[in-house]
């Protein structure tokens, strides 16, 4: 038996040392904003894509009745409960696309910004900050490199993105994913180039960004120090072209259903249904498939758009609000319910 409609309980997680309570509410399916318009066989696939990447019992039994199922509706609605998770911080839907960067094998005038693979020193505490690591080039020549590109912001936007290909001289490309990061806080350079007072927060976008930095040199390098947070590369050209970029659990994402979460609060392979407000609203079910380093918290989440420049046009003016609600096997949502309710 269900419970009631917007019954909501509360339960103290202390995520990343933060205070705030985070809240779970089961609603009913009725209760998702265009629900019924979504193709949910499309979002049955994705989630075959992942699922069988799960080690838990009820989740293993869902992947096995997924291969079984012929309507995604059905499917969904018959072995899931919706479930809004909050933490008092408003939704926030961003967006994020596989960006395609000019590079050669080797370096030369033209291409003389390194892709770094992971240096083997780097563990599990914070590392070197990107302005020690570029000012003392310490991961020059160690044979770490595994392409270089012809343009600084171009480089700093595909560690944003944590995947990308790389188009060579004679046409070929090389795709790049994440391999590791130096575990420095990430900080928006948009929202800095805000704090500054060089823009308007509705003026900040992907392209403006690269402008001032091309335009101002010196002070667009101090800009991007100013984004401690330092991404390492792996070589994943293993991957067809006509396929996405790897996701956080190592599989290919799919444009426009899959996104990136903050997985201390929702389970890497969980659908989630989204309901984004701005300019492209949507309403639609995706499978939480990815994680970035800015993304933190119940109520955030990246888009995946795609990959090259529409994409990234796109993916880059994505700052909007709404609700993001995950759905979770029935039997597992209503063991969270409290003694006082069961």
């Amino acid at each position: 038996m269900r419970a009631g409609q917007g019954l909501a309980f509360a339960l103290a997680l202390l995520s990343s040392g933060a205070m705030a309570q985070t809240t779970h509410t089961i609603l009913e399916f009725d209760e998702l904003q265009g629900w019924p318009d979504d193709d949910h066989d499309a979002a049955l696939t994705v989630f075959r894509n992942t699922c069988m990447d799960f080690d838990t019992q009820d989740w293993s039994v869902l992947c096995d009745l997924a291969e079984e199922a012929t309507d995604g509706r059905s499917f969904f609605e018959m072995f899931f409960t919706p479930i809004l998770i909050e933490d008092g911080d408003p939704m926030l839907f961003t967006g994020y696309f596989e960006p395609e960067l000019r590079g050669s094998l080797s370096p030369s005038e033209r291409f003389r910004y390194p892709v770094y693979g992971v240096p083997p020193e780097l563990g599990e505490d914070p590392w070197l900050s990107r302005r020690e690591i570029e000012e003392t080039g310490i991961l020059a020549d160690r044979d770490l490199e595994i392409a270089w590109v012809d343009d600084p912001v171009d480089l700093f936007f595909l560690q944003i993105q944590g995947s990308g290909r790389i188009r060579l001289p004679d046409g070929r490309f090389i795709r790049v994913g994440y391999g590791g990061a130096n575990k420095r806080p990430y900080t928006s350079v948009g929202t800095e180039l805000i704090r500054r007072g060089v823009f308007e927060e509705h003026e900040v976008s992907a392209p403006v960004i690269r402008s001032w930095v091309q335009n101002n040199p010196i002070l667009g390098q101090e800009l991007l120090w100013a984004n401690e947070s330092y991404v390492f590369f792996r070589e994943v050209s293993e991957v067809p072209a006509d396929r996405g970029p790897l996701g956080a659990m190592n599989r290919s994402i799919t444009p426009m259903r899959s996104i990136a979460v903050d997985p201390s609060i929702v389970p890497l392979g969980a659908p989630v249904w989204i309901e984004k407000d701005g300019n492209e609203p949507m309403q639609r079910l995706m499978v939480a498939q990815d994680t970035g380093a800015a993304i933190k918290g119940a109520q955030r989440a990246d888009i995946f758009f795609g990959f090259g420049d529409r994409a990234g046009a796109r993916a880059g003016t994505v700052k909007d609000g709404g609700r993001m609600v995950v759905l979770v096997p029935i039997q597992r949502a209503y063991a969270m319910l409290p003694e006082v309710l069961e």
